[in-house]
Order: C-alpha cells, then sequence, then structure tokens
C-alpha cells in the first residue's frame, strides 16, 4: 500500500528555516518522481519542487528557486524540502506525491496518483 507522509510544518518567523519531510512506504524512491506542491486557503494546487528518480534531476518553480532545495534519501525512502528565507506567501499546506507511473517530474498536480495528508506551514511575526 502506497503511503506518503509528510512532518516538518510549522509556524516560523518571516526570513526562518523549516524543513520537510516526505516519508514513503510501499514503494521505493528509485522508479517515481516525488513532488512538493502546496496550496494556500482560497487558491490553487501549486507545484513547488520536484525531485526524478531518474537521475535525482531537481526543478523548482520561480517562487522556490534560490531558496528551497529538494533532497531524498533512498535508504531512509524518504524525500526533503528544505526551505529558507521563508516569506509570508510561502504559507500553506504543503504536500508531497508520487507520479503514478513515471521517474520524471511535473508541476502538474493530476500526474501525481498518491498525495499524502500535507503538513501546515506558517510565516508570520
Amino acid at each position: 500500500q502506497v503511503q506518503l507522509v509528510e512532518s516538518g510544518g510549522g509556524l516560523v518567523q518571516p526570513g526562518g528555516s523549516l524543513r520537510l519531510s516526505c516519508a514513503a512506504s510501499g514503494f521505493t524512491l528509485d522508479y517515481y518522481a516525488i513532488g512538493w506542491f502546496r496550496q494556500a486557503p482560497g487558491k490553487e494546487r501549486e507545484g513547488v519542487s520536484c525531485i526524478s528518480s531518474r537521475d535525482g534531476s531537481t526543478f523548482y518553480a520561480n517562487s522556490a528557486k534560490g531558496r528551497f532545495t529538494i533532497s531524498r534519501d533512498n535508504a531512509k525512502n524518504t524525500v526533503y524540502l528544505q526551505m529558507n528565507s521563508l516569506k509570508p506567501e510561502d504559507t500553506a499546506v504543503y504536500y508531497c506525491a508520487r507520479r503514478r507511473l513515471d521517474s520524471s517530474c511535473a508541476f502538474v498536480p493530476g500526474a501525481y496518483g498518491y498525495w499524502g495528508q500535507g503538513t501546515q506551514v506558517t510565516v508570520s511575526s
């Protein structure tokens, strides 16, 4: 049974950092791309970052470039999202997701077949 469990969210001041974790079970990271998405109240879910399983290539939305870093630990079957220099506009529920049957990245939510329950990130002073 495929499962994704996010953790690491919380309340942080502007300029602070958080590291989100996405623990995967029921499959191995070797074969599927993993994406991070976020959804703020009243807004559509948007792609933030993605890591390919094929060669570990990473991709970032413009809003995340230079501040966020995605990585994976295959031994722990876990993907991380290190978020630095956080801004109030980063406030959202963050989700990790697994591509349905593909190792390459995409920022389209519909391309992902499995989702975690989400973790809240709030950036506020």
